[in-house]
C-alpha cells in the first residue's frame, strides 16, 4: 500500500519515531514531518533510570535518516488548527505545518513537588538531560532520598544502591505498587527494597526540602528528617496537552481517542503517553505510559491513517529491572482477581503468578522467569478481543 498523503507528527519521541517507521512499513511514500521540542534525535528512555545513570549507553532508537522524514528539532508546537489545507500545528516561531493527517505524540512530563525552588540537587527524570544531571549528583552523593516507590523511583533506587549510596524511598501510599500489580503482588515488589538494603518509608509525605543553595535533608510530614545529598522525585507524569487547549481536540487527562487512536477532530490522531485511548476490552478510556504502549499505538494509528488492516492486539505489557532482577507484567488486573502462583512463590528467587477472573487468565506477573511468562502472555493475548475499526 502506498499513499501520497502528507503526515505531520508532533513529538520526536518513541511514539513519534515508531509511527514514522510504521507508516513506511505500510508503504506510505508521502511526506512526513516530525516536530520535537528537544534538541536530541529520538532516543530510548527506559535506560535513563537504570544503566545510563552509571555510564553512557547507546540510546538510539534507529536510523532516523532512513525514514525519509523531515525532522524539526528544538521546535515547540503551540497550537492546533484545521484549514482547507488540512489539520496542522503552529510552532513557537509562527511557522504553520499542515498535512492530510496530524499525529500528536507529545508525551508527558515528570510531576513536580512544590517547595523545591532553585535548590540544587533535587531532580525529576524524564529526559536525557535530566538523567545527566542525576548522574552528576549520584557520583558525588553518599545519601539519596527517592520520593515515590513506583517503577521509576524503584529503578533509580536500585541503581543508586548498586553504586554504594545509602538510599531511602519515601512513599505516600501505605502499599506501594498495589495499584499496578494488585494487593497480592504489590507488597512482594515493595519488599525487594528492604531485601537489598534500601529503606522504604510508607504512608508519609515530604513536608519540605532543607538546604541553602543545595539540598542536604528532607523533612517528612511525621517530623522525620532524612539526610540527603541528592533527591529524585518520581511521583508520576502529566500529559503534555496544554499547548493544544485552545483547539477542538477533546482533552481529559490526555488527548481522548477511540480505539484506533483517532481524536475528536477528523484527521488528527494521538498516541503514546499523551493519549487517553479507548480500551475495548475494559470498556473505558485509559492512558498508559509504558514503552510497549507507545509502539503498539504507533502501529494502530499508522494502519488507521492508511486504511490498512489492523493486527490482533498484544496484551498490555511492561517490564522493570531492579536489584538484578527482571520483573515482567502483561494483561490487565483488578484488585478482586484471584492470584495463583504457577511456578515458585514469594520465598523463591524466580516466580510466576497468574491473575484469573471468572476462571480465565487475565494477567501474568513474573520475576526472572521469562520463558514461562511468555507462554502465559501468549495465552492471554489469544483471549483478548480484536478492536473493531
Amino acid at each position: 500500500m502506498s499513499s501520497a498523503g502528507s503526515v505531520v507528527v508532533v513529538g520526536a519521541s518513541l511514539a513519534g519515531f515508531s509511527l514514522v517507521n510504521a507508516l513506511r512499513e505500510h508503504g506510505h511514500d508521502g511526506s512526513i514531518t516530525v516536530v520535537g521540542d528537544e534538541a536530541h534525535l529520538p532516543y530510548d528512555r527506559p535506560p535513563l533510570s537504570k544503566e545510563f545513570l552509571r555510564e553512557d549507553v547507546d540510546l538510539a532508537l534507529g536510523d532516523e535518516s532512513a525514514t525519509g522524514a523531515r525532522w524539526l528539532l528544538g521546535r515547540r508546537a503551540v497550537g492546533i488548527g484545521v484549514t482547507a489545507a488540512g489539520p496542522g500545528v503552529t510552532l513557537d516561531d509562527g511557522t504553520r505545518l499542515a498535512g492530510d493527517s496530524l499525529v500528536l505524540a507529545t508525551g508527558a512530563r515528570a510531576r513536580a513537588l512544590p517547595g523545591v525552588g532553585a535548590l540544587r540537587g533535587v531532580h525529576t527524570l524524564r529526559t536525557i538531560d535530566d538523567a545527566h544531571a542525576i548522574r552528576r549528583s549520584l557520583r558525588a552523593a553518599r545519601t539519596l532520598t527517592v520520593v515515590g516507590a513506583g517503577l521509576i523511583g524503584s529503578e533509580i533506587a536500585s541503581t543508586a544502591a548498586a553504586m554504594g549510596i545509602a538510599v531511602t524511598i519515601v512513599e505516600l501510599c501505605h502499599d506501594p505498587l498495589t495499584a499496578v500489580f494488585g494487593p497480592h503482588i504489590g507488597p512482594l515488589c515493595a519488599s525487594l527494597h528492604n531485601a537489598n538494603g534500601v529503606r522504604l518509608l510508607t504512608g508519609v509525605a515530604v513536608d519540605r526540602f532543607l538546604g541553602d543553595e543545595h539540598v542536604n535533608a528532607v523533612q517528612l510530614t511525621d517530623g522525620t528528617v532524612l539526610s540527603a545529598d541528592a533527591v529524585v522525585i518520581g511521583i508520576g507524569a502529566v500529559p503534555n496537552t496544554e499547548w493544544a487547549a485552545d483547539s477542538d481536540v477533546q482533552i481529559d487527562n490526555g488527548f481522548v481517542t477511540d480505539s484506533q487512536c483517532r481524536t475528536s477532530i477528523p484527521g488528527v490522531y494521538a498516541i503514546g503517553d499523551c493519549a487517553r485511548s479507548y480500551d475495548e476490552t475494559a470498556g473505558a478510556h485509559h492512558r498508559s505510559e509504558h514503552w510497549t504502549n507507545a509502539t503498539v499505538q504507533a502501529r494502530i494509528a499508522a494502519a488507521a491513517i492508511l486504511g490498512a488492516p489492523q493486527r490482533p492486539p498484544a496484551a498490555p505489557y511492561f517490564w522493570s529491572r531492579q536489584y538484578g532482577r527482571m520483573l515482567q507484567f502483561a494483561g490487565a488486573c483488578r484488585p478482586t482477581d484471584e492470584v495463583r502462583f504457577v511456578d515458585g512463590d514469594p520465598s523463591t528467587r524466580s516466580l510466576t503468578a497468574l491473575y484469573e477472573r471468572d476462571g480465565a487468565p487475565v494477567a501474568v506477573f513474573a520475576i526472572d522467569n521469562p520463558r514461562l511468562f511468555t507462554r502465559y502472555r501468549k495465552q492471554i493475548e489469544r483471549l483478548t478481543p480484536i478492536p473493531t475499526p
